[in-house]
């Protein structure tokens, strides 16, 4: 189990771990601590067989894998997401390392590094409400007004390519928190998921008939060879944002 999905079982289990984002910091430590105490386990706060095996049995029966609704389960601040029209959530990988530098937070509102950790880019999302020349979050080509740019840190280097996946190859963790970003952004801006709505950058040219100059993010997942194209990729995207809604 991942530290996110370890997080999700917690909330899902009435167990508080703080904000779902990878990290195992106090709170997280804290849930787990409890949780083992309630199952008469070892309380040490450490995930180990006993623990994990626990968990499997506690998993709810319904969505096991869907996260918990309540607010300390949410990963975008309430202030990073001002009332605006929007209509899209474009998901992309930045083509560089697992760090966020200039560049990328210029381009996109928001981007998960390879800790993982959500990072806010430089424009509000109100910006691509009209898109002013030069002054909004430029992540798609021809297509930014009312579009939402989220982005993943990686797949940078050269010869990067369907087999080769370089030094950054994307992460399951970054793909989870990208994915619970998407539906946070889904909820709060009311955009339903369809392909034409909730779309990776690779599926603009496709499904919106905007030439994009080949893009081919995201076409297919590091951690899972058998998504790709970026159909499945963008198929896989859309069922597990509207899990979490």
């Amino acid at each position: 189990m991942t530290t996110i999905e370890i997080q999700r079982q917690l909330a899902a289990l009435g167990f508080d771990p703080g904000p779902i984002d990878g990290i195992t910091g106090p709170r997280t430590r804290a849930a787990i601590r409890a949780f083992q105490s309630s199952r008469g386990l070892l309380v040490d706060g450490i995930v180990g067989p006993q623990t994990r095996a626990a968990f499997v049995a506690a998993r709810p029966s319904s969505s096991p894998a869907a996260p918990s609704s309540s607010p300390a389960a949410s990963i975008v601040p309430a202030a990073w997401m001002p009332r605006a029209a929007m209509r899209r959530v474009h998901l992309h990988w930045t083509a560089g390392a697992y760090g966020a530098n200039g560049l990328d937070q210029n381009a996109y509102h928001l981007l998960i590094d390879g800790t993982p950790k959500l990072v806010r880019g430089k424009w509000p999302i109100s910006a691509n409400v009209n898109c002013p020349r030069g002054a909004y979050a430029a992540h798609t080509l021809n297509a930014n007004t009312g579009a939402i740019g989220v982005s993943i840190c990686c797949m940078g280097g050269p010869g990067v390519n369907m087999a080769n996946h370089g030094a950054w190859p994307m992460k399951r963790e970054q793909w989870e928190m990208a994915v619970q970003a998407v539906a946070e952004l889904c909820r709060f801006y009311s955009i339903p998921v369809t392909d034409k709505t909730v779309l990776t950058h690779a599926e603009v040219q496709p499904n919106l008939g905007i030439r994009q100059n080949g893009k081919w993010d995201i076409a297919t997942l590091s951690f899972d060879r058998s998504f790709d194209t970026a159909r499945k990729v963008g198929d896989r995207l859309r069922r597990e944002v509207a899990a979490r809604l």
